[in-house]
């Protein structure tokens, strides 16, 4: 299952049944996962971990430094969990000392070509990163979050659950749960109504967060008013309360 011309570090972990492409090279503090498929030419470097059934495509490279000057060799990680796809010259880091350490990535993710996921940001479960999507260090990516293509996430920024961005969008902000944006400087448009309706959110459910969007974006309340109203909505609704969750963490502010 791994190609002769494939370089492994005898000291790499590897399960069995994994499959290494010709001339892939995995390095010493690499753990890789049952079922895994690695492509030609890919690199798999530094202190990484892979869980089960994730497919790395040709010429990607995971577990690479940060592009950081204050990085310094440290033995910082990445960790990806299970089910991922991650395409054509991808490329995903390791964290910083300056930051957690590591660079986390959830389960059932799919890396579009190039799409890049810098130093310690964190990517949870289900989400799509169109081709050429971008983190900077530190994001965070909530659950079923999908990033259209080129779009550049600022460092530092955290992007709800279930929220999607246009093509070519630049957020330097964060993004709440359920919103749609588009731009540069990316601008909230109305909720992900079709996509929560893809993954079985109920009519009624779909009314709340629609109304929640309301009165952060067209009711004329400042922030905190918006807050406040928002707690009271989220009384009967989880999704809001997730919502009002999501702007307390908040530190560079919303899209608005």
């Amino acid at each position: 299952m791994i190609h002769p011309t494939a370089i492994i570090d005898p000291r790499a972990k590897i399960a069995p049944g994994v499959e290494i492409g010709p001339f892939a090279v995995v390095g010493p503090d690499v753990e890789i996962g049952e079922g895994c498929w690695i492509g030609s030419h890919a690199v798999v470097t530094g202190h990484t971990r892979i869980g089960r059934n994730n497919r790395i495509y040709q010429f990607s490279s995971v577990g690479e430094g940060p592009q950081d000057k204050k990085y310094k060799g440290e033995p910082t990680r990445l960790e990806l969990g299970e089910g991922n796809i991650v395409r054509e010259f991808c490329t995903l880091n390791i964290g910083t000392v300056q930051g957690t350490g590591v660079t986390r990535i959830g389960n059932d993710n799919l890396f579009m070509a190039y799409a890049h996921v810098a130093h310690d940001c964190e990517v949870g479960n289900h989400t799509i990163f169109a081709n050429a999507a971008t983190l900077g260090g530190h994001v965070y990516i909530g659950d079923f979050a999908i990033l259209g293509g080129f779009t550049a996430i600022h460092q530092y920024c955290r992007i709800g659950a279930h929220a999607m961005t246009a093509g070519g969008s630049m957020v330097p902000k964060d993004i709440p749960p359920f919103v749609r944006a588009s731009g540069n400087f990316a601008q909230p448009h109305g909720i992900n109504a079709e996509g929560l309706k893809r993954r079985g959110f109920s009519p009624e459910t779909i009314t709340r967060i629609r109304r929640a969007y309301k009165t952060l974006y067209r009711s004329g309340l400042t922030l905190e008013e918006a807050r406040e109203a928002l707690a009271k909505q989220a009384a009967d609704s989880p999704e809001v309360t997730q919502v009002v969750e999501f702007l307390g963490l908040s530190q560079r502010g919303i899209i608005r």
